[in-house]
């Protein structure tokens, strides 16, 4: 049996309502948090003409802990009032939204960090479903979702689908400062190390994560890995 990895494949929402300031910011906030998720959990990640990530993560288990991290570390990302200006709907949908994300689960033919690489249906898989629901060029933009899932398994796309649903629900909702305690936690770090990173006190980190609903969202990524294990 060939082994399962996960791809995820992003799509900044609206990145072209931002003007060139802020489209440098976000490339380079976007290469700092792959080479975070390449430290956590060894993946390969890139990022393409400024906006679109992909991102390999060898042990499957690890993909929607590693979606929600990205998910919630964009949501963090600060745009100017200037590119708020210039297009004030569009913008509002980044910073609603920040990305579109989906998980491709199966078999890689080639998977070549060291020379760039990466082939074969899980990458298909994430790739086709961002490229299905890109909102680029559109005039009218409507955002229903923004967390797929998508494997041959019609089971566990059922399944996933539903779940990545609610935890979009939840991160849509959540505001900067929750997204960066979410992004924290997701990354393994305890409430005493966030009060500290965040400048803020534990109580605080504590009343985030209470209101941003933590608790669902940590049981989300267990349950994700516990079955992706099995």
């Amino acid at each position: 049996m060939k082994v399962k990895y996960s791809v995820i494949s992003g799509d900044i929402v609206s990145s072209s309502s931002l003007d060139s300031e802020d489209k440098q910011i976000l490339e380079t906030h976007l290469e700092s948090l792959m080479d975070d998720l390449h430290e956590h959990f060894e993946s390969y990640g890139r990022l393409i003409k400024g906006d679109y990530i992909e991102c390999g993560i060898p042990n499957a288990a690890n993909a929607l802990r590693a979606c929600l991290a990205i998910k919630s570390y964009v949501k963090t990302i600060s745009i100017s009032e200037r590119s708020l200006s210039k297009n004030k709907k569009r913008a509002r949908l980044f910073k609603e939204y920040g990305v579109r994300l989906a998980i491709g689960y199966g078999e890689l033919e080639r998977y070549d960090p060291i020379n760039g690489v990466m082939d074969g249906e899980a990458i298909y898989y994430a790739g086709r479903k961002i490229n299905s629901i890109s909102t680029h060029d559109k005039e009218r933009v409507v955002i229903k979702n923004t967390l797929f899932f998508h494997s041959k398994n019609e089971e566990m796309n059922k399944k996933w689908t539903a779940m990545l649903g609610l935890l979009d629900v939840l991160l849509n909702k959540a505001t900067q400062r929750q997204c960066e305690v979410v992004y924290l936690k997701l990354m393994g770090h305890s409430e005493d190390v966030i009060s500290k990173k965040l400048g803020i006190d534990q109580s605080v980190v504590n009343r985030h994560s209470t209101n941003v609903g933590w608790n669902a969202i940590e049981s989300a990524v267990i349950y994700f890995e516990e079955s992706l294990t099995l």
